[in-house]
């Protein structure tokens, strides 16, 4: 017979013992040991078993657990522990078999019962250990978010990342202590949020007004939602490169001469699992990647240094993109180095970099496209056409 788990996480919301099943209150009944935050340890009163802080950083906790292993351990978390909880650390350091777990009612569900909002119509985001700018993405007029915080000060920062990004309008529920006996919801402006008093636990419920821009779903956002030093792969081609490249789900991007970064920034918008390292010889240019990354709220490694010295370092990709410096010695490094099946998409603007996609081509297949776009530009005191430098790429599947 498999032996039973010794690891049980518990969510436990801010009604502490009361707000229990039958069953956790079992498994808190029969722990050797109980580990948690400190808050989630007060929410609990006195108790006969080995009590263990999770210390700060949560990565921390982790070698603290498995020291424990072959006992009875129980591991507390907030609500739902697998709803931007601790569960998925937790049971990603176990084998299955290890561990079980109570779900308790997430905050999202508290929250949204308070509103009366529908879930399956509100976008909900754990952004407690992550950049606020995470929200940018889902910045549109009418859109509702729930929006977990690390603490009291981040409702502020929250209302400022509203307010620089044109959502200023947006209404705010900012929930306190939900479920529990200190409970409170106060329903303000954005610039109330600014200077309040809040207290952790918090959460922010938004609707979201005002007359921000939405960030379109398609690809090829507008050139000058990024900062740049003039490298940048323009809106037109970017659009036509980022359908070459065709994100999926989980995939990872090579994205060799980054320039301003605009292309890993739509990969990484595609989808939040999305991964990419975007690798910029100059300093000064990696910079405006960070900076373009950062202001759309997407995670982008970014990696100084050329190809491909430094591709060694880094994960073995799904796609690769080189906008910029192939030559013979990268495109032979790359056809030895990457595996079947990983997709390539390269753009020239030079006769030279042409020719080599050319006989690139002709000798591994894939569609090669030439791309010519003219946009309208003053002449004197009537307009004309001006054509941009032509670009060829080169797609292919290896």
């Amino acid at each position: 017979m498999a032996e039973a788990p010794w690891v049980t996480i518990i969510g436990l919301g801010e009604d502490g013992l009361d707000g229990l099943s039958p069953a956790s209150r079992d498994a808190l009944a029969a722990a050797e040991i109980v580990m948690g935050p400190t808050r989630h340890l007060a929410l609990l009163g006195d108790i006969a078993a080995e009590v263990v802080e999770w210390p700060v950083p949560f990565a921390d906790g982790l070698p603290k657990l498995l020291g424990r292993r072959g006992r009875r351990v129980v591991v507390l978390a907030s609500g739902d522990p697998f709803w931007f909880g601790a569960g998925r650390a937790i049971a990603r350091s176990l084998t299955p078999g290890e561990w079980r777990a109570f779900p308790g009612i997430s905050t999202f569900s508290l929250v949204a019962a308070r509103l009366g909002w529908p879930l399956d119509q509100t976008c909900c985001l754990g952004l407690h250990a992550a950049p606020i700018q995470r929200i940018r993405r889902h910045l549109a007029k009418g859109a509702r978010l729930i929006v977990l915080l690390r603490d009291g000060a981040a409702v502020s920062d929250l209302a400022a990342c509203l307010e620089t990004t044109g959502f200023d309008a947006s209404f705010l529920h900012v929930c306190e202590a939900m479920g529990g006996p200190r409970e409170r919801i106060r329903h303000i402006s954005v610039a109330d949020a600014r200077s309040g008093d809040f207290r952790h636990p918090v959460c922010v419920a938004v609707e979201v007004a005002g007359g921000g821009p939405a960030l379109p779903k398609t690809s090829g956002l507008p050139d000058n939602l990024f900062k740049t030093d003039g490298v940048m792969t323009k809106r037109a081609v970017r659009a036509l490169t980022l359908s070459a490249l065709a994100p999926k789900p989980g995939e990872y991007l090579w994205d060799i001469g980054g320039g301003s970064g605009s292309i890993a920034v739509e990969w990484a918008l595609a989808h939040p699992s999305c991964r990419v390292s975007s690798i910029e010889l100059r300093s000064d240019r990696a910079a405006l990647i960070e900076m373009n990354a950062a202001a759309f709220g997407v995670a982008v490694d970014v990696v100084t240094g050329g190809a491909p010295e430094v591709l060694d370092r880094l994960d073995a990709p799904d796609v690769v993109f080189v906008g910029g410096g192939l030559d013979r010695a990268l495109l032979d490094d790359l056809r030895a180095r990457l595996a079947p099946g990983v997709r390539l998409v390269a753009n020239a603007v030079t006769l030279e970099t042409e020719a080599l996609l050319a006989e690139a081509q002709a000798d591994l297949g894939g569609d090669l496209m030439r791309i010519e776009v003219s946009n309208i530009t003053a002449m004197g005191l009537k307009r004309g056409w001006k054509a941009a430098y032509p670009v060829v790429q080169w797609s292919v599947v290896l």
